[in-house]
């Protein structure tokens, strides 16, 4: 999978094909924004001067900008299992498909998104309203993208689920793992052991 921006339009959102809804081109306009200046630091009034609309209609749609944050990291979310789904129909089966799957996510231009991820799953997990919806999605929506691509590449379906929520819980981990230390060399090793493991794994099993 090559590396990519989580914001291009070419992965599109689940209601392709319809005019998007006054929601809909709000939080992709938030997303584009996030994407080339960050929002964190800014106030709702001045993310919606940005957005070229009023804080009221922000507060109207996603009723406060906790919430909006927690929307941009279930769209980017959405948008990075599109691109993972896609890995399944270019062939999978090629030995550097993992690999490239995780330089993908690793990559410096996604660290961003990644450290808003698990801020707002930090508040997921402790029962912030605005973020607990997030918690519905942020494994199970994982599990049949990535299993898929495990199946194509030989593991049995009968442990494709159990490999993929293993994969997904490697994958963050180390994805925390290095924006903590920034030791890029160091997270890189430990995935390609890991992928190694895995093939093993299969390897063994047949």
């Amino acid at each position: 999978m090559a590396t990519g921006d989580p914001t291009t339009p070419d992965v599109m959102t689940p209601d392709a094909g319809t005019a998007p809804s006054a929601r809909e081109r709000l939080l992709d306009a938030a997303v584009d924004h996030a994407a080339r200046h960050g929002v964190s630091d800014l106030s709702l009034r001045q993310l919606a001067t940005a957005l070229g609309t009023s804080h009221r209609m922000l507060i109207y749609h996603f009723g406060s900008k906790e919430g909006l944050l927690t929307e941009i990291v279930r769209r980017v979310e959405s948008r990075q299992r599109a691109q993972v789904a896609a890995l399944a129909g270019d062939d999978p089966t090629s030995p550097t498909s993992l690999a490239e799957l995780w330089d993908h996510f690793a990559d410096e231009s996604l660290w961003p998104w990644e450290r808003l991820f698990f801020e707002v799953y930090a508040q997921a997990l402790q029962g912030r309203p605005h973020a607990r919806g997030l918690l519905d999605e942020a494994i199970d929506a994982w599990i049949d993208p990535l299993a898929e691509v495990l199946v194509a590449r030989g593991t049995p379906p009968a442990h494709a689920r159990d490999d993929a929520r293993l994969m997904l819980a490697v994958t963050r981990g180390l994805l925390l793992d290095l924006l903590a230390t920034r030791d890029r060399n160091g997270v890189d090793a430990a995935m390609r052991r890991f992928v190694a493991l895995t093939d093993r794994r299969r390897a063994d099993r047949d």
